[in-house]
């Protein structure tokens, strides 16, 4: 048992600053050398990336964990979170859109304030006060009144236009005295991380990202005094989990990491790894070889759309890709990877040509095609275990399916659920041993799937039919041939 500092940082709502503002408490917590252990509230691939690289340590970046209230249970939020900030100085959780919304508009299921509650953290909450003084008690008041389970542990004034403005607003506040002003922080919107299509633009892309996490905690030094703050909370024990001995890692997945794929859950890479799976990163843009002596391949999501020339460009790995599925090997793609497997991808710049192991065509849309939780249900085996398995997940893209969903040899084995029920939209498609889908799944909401994949990369149950020769000649070619 460890006693830790902790806390959550949630917002009235989305844009009103809660990443800048977290990214440069993260920032500055660090650069006091503290070991500081991010989470991200809800199913988020981008802010942990940059979590990640604002914490980092000695250079190495501190993996940022996704916490869930509707995808995962409340056990296992709670393990997530001791697994990983037991031995931290101090864990921050950024929070997901406004403190009460979730998947509904009456319930809190999938809400930043259910997790708050669950794990026992203190809030802060972050009002964006332009244009406001007085006004600004009487919201806060009604965050601080709305659910007297969820208390507030302060509050932080973003975009704030003065010192004057600074002034009314914590004289105003003197009128709510049981919610304390921790900072007012100065309009500043060339801090803020660029925005495109997916939200925030990823770390790995925002060539300003070490010096802008230096200066976002700089602005947050302006107006807040991280260590009373950090004085002011109280401990949180951090209980580690019982964790079973994980299984030797006899079999090797590959898994695809760059700047086109880089939208992993980190539960998930851990789940493998504790089947037994030693995973081994490649780049589809840089590398022409698959790694040596794979048994898999895990293609997460990412920006295959951002990519595609190169992606495209990059013949050889192309065609070792679609062999390694037509000689059966088990392969799981994930939405950005997902459409990496398809015959080509349209985009505003024009059409490139992708693996070629699903018979789709893939186009790029302008406006968002699909966003939302979904749970999913097996209707046949798959590699990732038996029909009738049920997982959750979240999708989330602006791509489309333009041809081939009709192509006999294409079949579709997902039974989805979205927030208002069934959803007649065909997904996870199989050809051969090969599962693609446009929804991220989180093997913490069904720790038995990684598992399967496991096997089924070892050569054990789990996998599907119609491998090898049955998979080319599906498509009108011998294996190994181009297609």
């Amino acid at each position: 048992m460890t006693a830790i500092k902790a806390f959550l940082i949630a917002g009235t709502h989305s844009g009103c600053g809660k990443t800048s503002v977290s990214l440069g408490m993260m920032a500055s917590l660090a650069r006091r050398g503290l070991h500081v252990q991010p989470f991200k509230c809800g199913p988020d691939f981008i802010d942990p990336g940059h979590h990640a690289l604002a914490c980092a340590r000695g250079g190495q970046p501190v993996a940022s964990h996704n916490l869930d209230g509707w995808m995962l249970a409340s056990e296992t939020n709670g393990e997530i979170f001791n697994r990983y900030a037991a031995g931290c100085d101090v864990a921050v959780v950024e929070g997901v859109m406004g403190l009460f919304d979730g998947i509904s508009g009456i319930g809190e299921e999938g809400s930043t304030a259910q997790l708050a509650r669950a794990l026992g953290l203190p809030v802060i909450l972050v009002v964006d006060a332009r244009s406001m003084a007085r006004s600004a008690v009487a919201m806060v008041s009604g965050y601080a009144r709305f659910d007297p389970a969820v208390p507030l542990a302060g509050v932080v004034f973003n975009r704030v236009g003065s010192e004057s403005h600074a002034e009314l607003l914590r004289e105003a506040m003197t009128l709510l005295p049981d919610v304390p002003v921790l900072g007012c922080l100065p309009r500043d919107e060339t801090l803020a991380v660029p925005s495109r299509h997916l939200g925030l633009v990823a770390a790995g892309d925002d060539p300003d990202g070490p010096d802008r996490y230096q200066r976002l905690a700089d602005w947050v030094e302006s107006g807040l005094d991280m260590d009373a703050l950090l004085a002011g909370l109280p401990a949180v024990e951090a209980v580690p989990p019982f964790e079973p001995i994980p299984e030797l890692g006899t079999v090797t997945i590959g898994v695809a990491r760059d700047a086109a794929f880089c939208f992993y859950y980190e539960e998930n890479l851990r789940l493998l790894r504790q089947a037994g799976a030693r995973l081994v990163e490649f780049s589809p843009i840089e590398d022409e070889h698959l790694p040596p002596g794979i048994q898999g391949l895990y293609l997460g999501g990412g920006y295959p759309e951002l990519y595609a020339f190169e992606l495209g460009q990059n013949t050889r790995l192309r065609r070792e890709i679609r062999e390694f599925c037509e000689a059966g090997h088990p392969v799981y793609a994930e939405c950005g990877g997902f459409m990496y497997l398809m015959n080509d991808l349209a985009t505003g710049r024009g059409r490139y040509a992708m693996s070629g192991v699903f018979p789709l065509r893939a186009e790029m849309d302008e406006c968002r095609r699909a966003l939302g939780y979904r749970e999913v249900s097996t209707g046949a085996a798959t590699l990732l275990g038996p029909a009738g398995v049920t997982a959750r997940g979240h999708e989330f893209h602006y791509s489309f399916i333009r041809e081939g969903l009709d192509h006999p040899s294409l079949s579709a084995v997902y039974a989805m659920r979205g927030r208002k029920g069934a959803l007649d939209t065909p997904e996870g498609f199989v050809m051969g041993n090969t599962l693609g889908s446009y929804v991220h799944l989180h093997f913490g909401s069904c720790p038995s799937m990684a598992a399967a994949f496991v096997r089924a990369c070892g050569g054990g149950s789990g996998g599907m039919s119609g491998k090898g020769a049955d998979f080319g000649r599906a498509l009108g070619r011998e294996p190994g041939g181009t297609g």
